[in-house]
């Protein structure tokens, strides 16, 4: 990550490893999953990259997916809690945090659904709702033992979200 940043990115990377058993459908038979994931926050550049079994997927799918709902929830949820928002004031989007987040995921599956010959997305709906746990669960654990980092990480997102709405208005 630290040459995708080119520069010093807000916060340091924060990494994770994580394995999970399951399937995609109740008729289908079980399979593993293991992911590292890794993101730094940035004022920089931003960059999502997702790898599945060794090849890149230029269009995500399944972990795009549960990047999206998984950091969106945990930092919404974030902001409440430390009284963040403005009163009135409407919620952040994903673009918020897309605009400051440097994130790669490599995963690896036994088993795997490609959305098209190209193999540039996933389908796998396991492999986005375990993503996406794991993810929320290390965020929780980031934000409850990185206080400093969860405190730039908010702002920034803040700081996107007004500039946005600005620019919209």
């Amino acid at each position: 990550i630290g040459e995708i940043t080119s520069g010093t990115p807000l916060t340091a990377p924060y990494s994770w490893e994580m394995s999970a058993t399951g399937k995609d459908r109740e008729d289908k038979d079980e399979y593993e999953l293991k992911a590292e994931v890794c993101f730094c926050v940035s004022n920089v550049v931003n960059t999502l990259e997702y790898y599945h079994n060794s090849s890149f997927l230029e269009h995500g799918g399944s972990p795009d997916k549960a990047v999206k709902r998984a950091f969106f929830l945990e930092m919404d949820k974030y902001l409440k809690d430390n009284g963040k928002y403005n009163k009135n004031e409407s919620k952040i989007a994903f673009v918020d945090i897309q605009d400051c987040l440097v994130l790669v995921i490599n995963s690896f599956s036994t088993q795997t659904s490609y959305e098209n010959q190209t193999k540039k997305s996933i389908t796998n709906k396991f492999i986005e709702d375990a993503l996406c746990d794991s993810i929320r669960t290390n965020l929780q654990i980031y934000f409850a033992e990185n206080a400093m980092q969860a405190e730039l990480f908010a702002n920034q997102v803040l700081v996107n979200k007004r500039s946005r709405e600005k620019a919209e208005s």
